[in-house]
Formats: structure tokens, sequence, C-alpha cells
């Protein structure tokens, strides 16, 4: 796929992993809305439950380093997180496929919450774990705007719909706007949890097949598998050659166990007559 393309003002295709990926998270924002709209105190349970609070993960709520991705009470926040998402996942979907998109921006989700969490026991920037909370999928975005920086680095896109900017030097404004909050000490572990998600991405990138790793995971399960029946067959050639020998008669297969027809032994492999 080219590295860069002419800049169009026309959405990109909504389908396939990032819609579902839109959807659950647009879910989820008018689900917890309208549970809160029905019983204000359950609603701030639920939210206390699914939002990232490192001393609740290190005691036990792993699921938080999931659910906090879902939980976002701002209009504007999730309105722009999922617009981003939109763009940049049909990008990506595109040219690398559903299954890879889906494990690069749950990589960043997953790997950034556990990254973060642990970077704030150590109390840099000022942060408690045992009082600081983070919610919001811009984790998982800043996973895919770096993919993005990466792969797409010439591709242009129109920042905020007004400024036409490459999208290396867009990631850059993203990076930056979120080293400064994190600077500033506003909301360090939100901007510390952004910054997180981006190196997860980074490093899915670098590392990750180029199908994903669950497409690596099953090739490298089924190639082990499947040396375990050539074993298993060569065995059983073995055992048989023995005792057909046994019989006084001549048995031959190959180095994988399939048995070599006689006929294929005699015949002379510089004779052609056999192809007419």
């Amino acid at each position: 796929m080219p590295r860069s393309s002419p800049t169009t003002l026309s959405l990109p295709p909504f389908s396939g992993a990032t819609r579902k990926l839109i959807l659950l998270n647009v879910a989820a924002f008018f689900g917890m809305a309208i549970l809160g709209w029905i019983s204000s105190p359950l609603g701030d349970l639920l939210y206390n439950t699914l939002m990232l609070r490192p001393m609740a993960v290190l005691h036990g709520q792993i699921w938080q380093l999931v659910t906090y991705s879902l939980v976002d009470p701002g209009i504007l926040s999730i309105a722009f997180s999922m617009l981003t998402l939109w763009f940049t996942g049909a990008l990506l979907e595109g040219a690398y496929g559903s299954r890879w998109l889906a494990e690069l921006y749950w990589t960043s989700v997953i790997g950034g919450a556990i990254l973060a969490t642990a970077i704030s026991f150590t109390r840099i920037f000022g942060m408690r774990p045992d009082f600081i909370t983070a919610f919001s999928a811009w984790t998982g975005v800043f996973g895919l705007l770096v993919a993005i920086g990466m792969l797409f680095g010439d591709q242009e896109f129109y920042l905020w719909f007004l400024i036409r900017v490459k999208a290396k030097y867009l990631v850059a404004i993203y990076i930056l706007i979120a080293v400064a909050v994190l600077l500033k000490q506003a909301n360090s572990f939100g901007a510390l949890l952004q910054l997180s998600g981006a190196l997860a991405g980074f490093l899915f990138v670098r590392l990750a097949p180029r199908r994903g790793f669950a497409f690596g995971v099953s090739e490298r399960f089924y190639g082990v598998r499947n040396a375990y029946y050539r074993y298993k067959r060569r065995r059983a050639a073995r055992k048989f050659e023995v005792y057909m020998r046994k019989q006084n008669r001549e048995v031959h297969f190959d180095k994988d166990g399939r048995y070599i027809d006689p006929d294929e032994l005699r015949r002379d492999p510089k004779d052609k007559r056999w192809m007419n």
C-alpha cells in the first residue's frame, strides 16, 4: 500500500473491527448514561467499579485493565476519541486486516494500563496509587495513532478538520500534548496512561507478526501438532518394517513415514517412458 495519497475530506469506510470497537464504546457510553439517569448511586458504583484504579488492581480487580477503556462520561471526549478511532482504524484495517487492528487496539489498552499502573506505584509526578483514577478509550487510540505514524507517516490528515498535516506530525502533536499534561501534573495518571498505550502500540507494530499474534500462535500450534503426527507416523512405519522383515517381506517408507510403492523403487529415474 502506498505510504502517501492525496488528501480528501471523504469519510473512511465504517466496517469491520473499526465499526465493532466504535459501537462497543458508544453502547457502553449510552448504557452507563441511562443507568446513571435511572439510579445515580448505582451509576456511580458502576463507574467506580469499572474505571482504572491502581490500588484496586493490586487488590485483585484486574478487569479494570480492560473496562476502564469503556468508561467515558465526557461527551466531547467520547466524540473526538471515536472520530480518531474511525479515521485511524479504517486506514490500518484496510492495510493489515481486522484481526491485526483489534489486537493492536486491545494490546494498547491492556499493555498501557499495566505499564501505567506499575509506574504509578513509584509515585513519580506526584501520583498516589491509592487515590488516582483514569478512564476513556484514548489509551487504545494512542496505540493506533503511533501505528499510523510508524506505517503511514506521510499520509495527510486534517487536524480538527481545519489544518492539513502529515500523520507523523499529527502523532507528534498528540504525544507532546500528553507529555505537557504529564509534566504539569494536571491529570498525570491519565496522560501517563495515554503515553503507555502509545508505547504498547509501538512495541506491537515492531514485534507482532504481519497477521497478528493470534495467527502466529495458531500457526505455531498447528506446526507443533503436525510435527507430532509426523513423528507418530514415522514410528509406526519403522515398527511395520520390522514386522514385515520377520515375515520375509520388504516394505519401505520415506522420511515422513509414507509408504513407497515397490514399483517406484525399481523404476529407472532416467526412464521417461512412463510419462507418456
